[in-house]
């Protein structure tokens, strides 16, 4: 029977971030949430499962990190990317933004340098900044709408005698680019040069639209002895990121061991059981639910593109390649950033993330969480074009 994602659930008073914390964030309760990174679909039935089972035995002690845990993550990426993982390569992690915090100690000193390329999801600067080391903004180009590298300025930055570490967002948050086979193997080429680590946090790996190019792991480009730590998670793909389980594969030996001495050092190894579980039952069996949802989130994204282009043409749309994420450039509206979102949350009634977070070429633009019934998106989009027509016609 199809999954009818159309169902919605009620998410109140289940400490969701997304909803129970509406009012903290937006400072009032009365907006429709699209912000936040997860999904209002429940997750796939046999994660449910797996975990109700896991339930029933009544001891929740220290766990280990189980082979056939390794074991369905090594098969998801081989079957659905083509990508061969060893399993001693796996490093298992309590999640990706932790695992940014970590890169940057295991690789760079303080006051080195890291590359990120805005505009970006916002944990990209914090780690940069909350480990006392340097950012170095590689600014994507947008033209007609799309954004691309600019290499000529990227290897600028990794020229640079303090650049140490590039941290890669493929596919990329917000923007949705998938990168191409040769736009990755540019990033290579640079990072080779220069003797620079790349971490590729590649978490919404799995959530290319099915009319768009597929997505290429960037390890599967990489060369024997490339610098390479690949970030990797079920969370957003089965949308349990609430679980807090994630992977990194490091082929190379000594760097590998470099982010373990770190993890080690703040005693992040252990993980709760339930998060073990469902991680293996996502990549063991989620892939139909995934083949299902990928479909109902174009006909979300195309469905925005079409309401914006007939009734809000203030508001324009980078067309997303991946992710359930859009990038809104409202500069149509208004160009204040402040007055923007006061705009949104109080006159619209709807809550997004601001593109100021994503950094300086982020201003002007909201992020939009489409990972939610079509009703709800329907009546966003109303309420978004009523608050235009009062306000600005």
């Amino acid at each position: 029977m199809p999954i009818d994602f159309d169902k919605s659930v009620i998410r109140e008073q289940t400490c969701s971030v997304k909803f129970d914390a509406r009012r903290a964030v937006f400072g009032k309760e009365d907006v429709i949430p699209l912000w936040v990174a997860d999904m209002d679909f429940p997750a796939p039935e046999a994660v449910t499962r797996a975990l109700e089972t896991r339930a029933r035995h009544p001891i929740y002690g220290y766990t280990l990190f189980p082979d056939s845990l390794y074991q369905s993550m090594i098969d998801w990426y081989r079957d659905r990317h083509g990508w061969t993982i060893e399993r001693e390569w796996i490093l298992m992690a309590p999640g990706v933004v932790p695992s940014l915090h970590a890169a940057c100690l295991a690789f760079s000193e303080p006051g080195e340098g890291v590359i990120i390329q805005p505009p970006v999801y916002p944990p990209f600067f914090s780690s940069v900044k909350r480990t006392d080391r340097t950012v170095i903004e590689n600014p994507l180009d947008c033209v007609d709408g799309r954004y691309t590298m600019d290499f000529e300025h990227l290897e600028q930055c990794a020229a640079r005698d303090d650049a140490r570490l590039l941290v890669l967002c493929s596919p990329h948050n917000p923007v949705g680019r998938v990168w191409t086979d040769e736009e990755l193997r540019a990033v290579l080429d640079i990072a080779r040069r220069h003797g620079l680590v790349v971490l590729s946090d590649e978490i919404h790996c799995d959530l290319v639209y099915p009319d768009k190019p597929t997505h290429c792991m960037l390890a599967r480009l990489a060369e024997a002895g490339d610098a390479l730590v690949t970030a990797v998670a079920p969370s957003k793909t089965f949308n349990m990121p609430g679980l807090g389980l994630s992977a990194l594969v490091i082929p190379d030996p000594d760097r590998r061991r470099a982010m373990k001495e770190v993890f080690d050092s703040l005693h992040m190894g252990q993980c709760n059981p339930f998060s073990i579980t469902g991680f293996e039952a996502g990549y063991r069996h989620g892939g139909p639910w995934l083949d299902e949802l990928m479909p109902y989130l174009q006909q979300n994204r195309d469905y925005v593109a079409d309401f914006l282009a007939q009734r809000i043409p203030e508001v324009t749309m980078t067309v997303p390649e991946g992710t359930y994420l859009l990038w809104l450039d409202c500069r149509g509206l208004t160009p204040d950033d402040k007055a923007l979102k006061q705009f949104f949350v109080q006159d619209a009634g709807i809550g997004m993330n601001p593109g100021a977070t994503f950094g300086d070429n982020g201003r002007g633009f909201m992020r939009m969480n489409i990972g939610c019934p079509r009703p709800l998106l329907e009546q966003a989009l109303e309420r978004i074009e009523a608050a235009v027509i009062r306000r600005f016609r």
